[in-house]
């Protein structure tokens, strides 16, 4: 499926931004790739992502466990990668599905140390959530089915900064509608992890066949995925915020677009910069730069700015 594409292209570039940071700030680290009834195909190519650090792991211990079930063949896929790999990484198999994951990742004294987790098609417990948290620091990669949000068991499970969002298959046949796709939610206590996602999230590139969908945008319009993301759905997000909470400066909109919607911080000024050419929004000052401590204000129907 080419929803399957876009994760595994996702996951490949988070790994690539992860590793170098877990370098940096400790000895040992673990990268926990759990999945349920699916392909693990990702486990491969996160495999050689490894590989491709392989230079600065001396010294450090990184731990790889794998969770799959029903793929008989990927045991010796992943031999093949991981006999390229330095000394310093263990690779684990592991039988089962993401429900295995607390034992697992116990057993390998993933505690305390950074830990980088992908449950694919895994339901979302507070066993799961917990020892997803376990890593200091923690990021965690969830997929499900788009049929509910992720970010209150995420938020209840200790994760300070949640991002969500809905991959669509575009329809192949007008109007055949789109597939119900795959709900992503990333969720960590890093800026510098949060952004690495949002950035990764609009580089991905090649893939005309998906479209993204923030569930927080009450008419859930599908948007496509490029560097220049469209900034429509972001405006009507941000208007709402305004109504919500009154006026808001340039930064705090930024602020929003990171951790509340499926965009990143720069396309709030874009966003903002359409709204005011439309007039749906005013700032204070009028004139000048759109720094961040310029106030924004909704405008009202008929009137001046509010």
């Amino acid at each position: 499926m080419p929803t399957d594409a876009v994760l595994r292209e996702l996951l490949v570039r988070q790994l690539d931004a992860w590793l170098p940071a877990a370098l940096h700030r400790a000895r040992r680290a673990t990268l926990a790739l759990a999945y349920a009834g699916t392909d693990a195909g990702g486990a491969d190519a996160a495999l050689r992502v490894v590989g491709e650090h392989a230079d600065r792991l001396r010294g450090f211990r990184l731990t790889v466990l794998v969770l799959a079930e029903g793929d008989e063949t990927l045991p010796a896929r992943l031999g093949a990668v991981e006999s390229t790999l330095p000394a310093e990484v263990t690779v684990h198999v592991v039988p089962g599905d993401p429900a295995r994951l607390p034992v697992a990742l116990k057993a390998a004294g993933a505690a305390g140390a950074p830990l980088l987790t992908l449950a694919h098609g895994a339901a979302p417990t507070p066993a799961l959530l917990a020892a997803a948290r376990s890593g200091r620091p923690a990021d965690l990669l969830l997929v499900t089915a788009p049929d509910a949000p992720l970010r209150p068991a995420l938020d209840a499970a200790g994760f300070p900064l949640v991002a969500e969002v809905d991959l669509l298959a575009a329809p192949t046949l007008p109007g055949s509608g789109d597939d119900e796709g795959l709900r992503l939610a990333f969720a960590t206590g890093s800026d510098r992890s949060l952004q690495a996602f949002k950035d990764a999230l609009w580089a991905v590139d090649g893939h005309a066949e998906v479209r993204y969908r923030d569930p927080a945008d009450p008419p859930g319009r599908a948007v496509d995925v490029g560097p220049e993301a469209d900034p429509g759905p972001l405006g009507g997000e941000l208007l709402a915020e305004l109504a919500r909470r009154g006026p808001r400066t340039v930064t705090e909109l930024r602020r929003f677009a990171l951790t509340s919607t499926v965009y990143r911080a720069a396309d709030a000024n874009r966003a903002l910069t359409g709204l005011l050419d439309a007039g749906a929004v005013a700032r204070d000052p009028e004139h000048g730069k759109l720094g961040g401590d310029v106030l924004i204000s909704a405008a009202r129907p008929g009137g001046p700015a509010a």
